[in-house]
C-alpha cells in the first residue's frame, strides 16, 4: 500500500464515528429485526460468566450481513440506484445485497460461483436478484463481477471492506448495549473484518470500558496475523468449517478499524467450532453455521470471570447436509458415538457374546459390519465393526475394557 493510500484509510478510519452507526440504525429500522438477547445458562455455566446469545441466525435472511447491505444501498445516489449494484458472494452476503435492493427497489447482479449449492443460489434468485454462475471459485466469481461493474456501471457493493457496510453491521452493537446496559465484553466472528469493525466502532464510541474480543477460525486467522504483522497479510490457504469466515485477506480498512478499537482477537479449533454448533442445537434449538458459533467456540477460551458477555450467533444459512456431517464429527470428538472393530472366532455364537457385553455397558448398537472378507490373515476369523451410541470418553473406556476381559481385543476405527 503507497503512503497516500495508507493516509486515505487513515483519515477514513478518522472520520468515521458513532454518528454514522446510528444513521445507520435509522436507515436500517424498516426491514432489519431487532433480534433480542437470549440468556443462556448452559453458556454461563460453561465459562463462569453470564452469557447471553444475540441471534442473528435469527436476522431476516438468517444472518447480520442484511445491515450493512440496507445501510450501504439505501444511501446510494438516485443516479447510482438506477444503474443497479453487483456483488459476488455465494454466502450471506449475497442474500443480503438481493435483499436490501428488493426493499429498495434497485436492480441487484449477484455473481456467484458456478459450484454453489442449488439451494442457495435459488434462495438468492427468490429475492429478485439476477444471479450470475461463473467459475470454480469466489476468486473467479469476484473477477468477474469487476468485469460487469466496469462495462455495465454498477455500484460495487463490498461484504466487508467498505464503511457503509461497517456501519450497519454496528448496529449490532448499538442493540446489544441498549437491551443489556451493563455488559462487560462482547464476541464478534472475524471474516473479512467487517463485522468485528462496526461492532468495535460502535462500542468503544459508547462505552469504551466494553472489551470486544473478534473470534477468527484457526485455519482462517487472516486478521490476527495481519495486527501481529502490522499490515494486512494475505493467508496462503484457508481451511475451516466456518466457510462464512474462509477468508484470506482482510481489508484494508477493515484492518485499520480493528487496529483501532478490537481489545484481542481468539481463535478456535475445527472441534471447538462443531462442539458449539452441537450445544447450542442441543441446549437452544437453535440451528447455526460455523462460522455463526464463532463466539460461542471462543467462550471456553475467556480469561475473566464472573462478566456479563455477549456472544453474537452471527448467522444460520447451513445446508441439511452439512449440518448433519459436523454433528456427527462433534458427537464423535464429545465421545457420543464410538466405532470400533473386534476380529471374531467364525463360530456361531460370538456375535451374541459381543451383543450382552454391549448390553450390559449401556451401550446402544446404531450399526453391525460382519465381514469375513476383511481379515487376510486367518480364515477361521471375522471382523466385526459395530458403531454404539455412547455417554462420554468414560463410558468409552469401561466399554473397552468390559470387552478385554472377555477376551476380545478392540481397535478404535473413529
Amino acid at each position: 500500500m503507497s503512503e497516500q493510500e495508507k493516509n486515505s484509510v487513515e483519515e477514513i478510519v478518522e472520520r468515521t464515528t458513532i454518528a454514522d452507526v446510528y444513521r445507520a440504525a435509522k436507515q436500517i429500522q424498516a426491514v432489519a429485526k431487532r433480534t433480542q438477547l437470549i440468556p443462556s445458562p448452559y453458556f454461563s455455566e460453561l465459562c463462569g460468566n453470564e452469557v447471553y446469545l444475540k441471534p442473528e441466525n435469527l436476522q431476516n435472511t438468517g444472518s447480520f450481513k442484511l445491515r450493512g447491505a440496507y445501510n450501504k444501498i439505501s444511501q446510494l445516489s438516485d443516479e447510482a440506484k438506477a444503474k443497479g449494484v453487483i456483488t459476488a458472494s455465494a454466502g450471506n452476503h449475497a442474500q443480503g445485497v438481493a435483499l436490501a435492493a428488493q426493499k429498495l427497489g434497485v436492480k441487484a447482479v449477484i455473481v456467484m460461483p458456478a459450484t454453489t449449492p442449488l439451494l442457495k443460489v435459488e434462495a438468492t434468485r427468490a429475492l429478485g436478484a439476477e444471479v450470475v454462475l461463473f467459475g470454480d471459485s469466489f476468486d473467479d466469481a469476484a473477477a468477474h463481477s469487476a468485469v460487469l461493474q466496469k462495462e455495465k456501471g454498477y455500484e460495487y457493493i463490498h461484504p466487508f471492506n467498505d464503511v457503509q457496510v461497517l456501519a450497519g453491521q454496528g448496529t449490532t452493537a448499538l442493540e446489544i448495549i441498549e437491551e443489556l446496559k451493563d455488559v462487560d465484553v462482547i464476541l464478534v466472528p472475524i471474516g473479512g473484518g467487517g463485522f468485528a469493525s462496526g461492532v468495535a466502532l460502535a462500542t468503544k464510541s459508547v462505552n469504551p470500558h466494553v472489551k470486544v474480543i473478534g473470534v477468527e477460525p484457526e485455519g482462517a486467522a487472516c486478521m490476527q496475523q495481519s495486527l501481529a504483522a502490522g499490515h494486512v497479510v494475505s493467508l496462503p490457504v484457508v481451511d475451516t468449517v466456518a466457510d462464512g469466515c474462509a477468508v484470506k485477506t482482510p481489508g484494508d480498512l477493515t484492518f485499520a478499524f480493528c487496529r483501532k478499537y478490537l481489545d484481542e482477537i481468539v481463535t478456535v479449533s475445527e472441534m471447538e467450532i462443531m462442539s458449539a454448533l452441537l450445544s447450542l442445537i442441543e441446549k437452544h434449538k437453535l440451528i447455526a453455521e460455523g462460522a455463526g458459533v464463532l463466539s460461542l467456540a471462543a467462550l471456553g477460551k475467556l480469561k475473566m470471570r464472573g462478566k456479563k458477555v455477549a456472544a453474537i450467533v452471527s448467522g444460520g444459512n447451513i445446508d441439511i447436509s452439512t449440518i448433519s456431517a459436523l454433528i456427527d464429527k462433534a458427537l464423535i470428538a464429545r465421545g457420543r458415538i464410538f466405532c470400533f472393530a473386534v476380529q471374531l472366532p467364525d463360530k456361531p455364537g460370538q456375535l451374541l457374546k459381543v451383543s450382552e457385553v454391549l448390553a450390559e455397558e449401556n451401550a446402544n448398537v446404531i450399526k453391525l459390519d460382519h465381514n469375513q472378507a476383511k481379515v487376510t490373515d486367518s480364515f477361521k476369523k471375522v471382523q466385526l465393526e459395530v458403531t454404539v451410541e455412547t455417554h462420554n470418553q468414560e463410558h468409552i473406556k469401561r466399554i473397552v475394557a468390559a470387552l478385554s476381559q472377555h477376551g476380545f481385543t478392540v481397535t478404535k476405527v473413529y
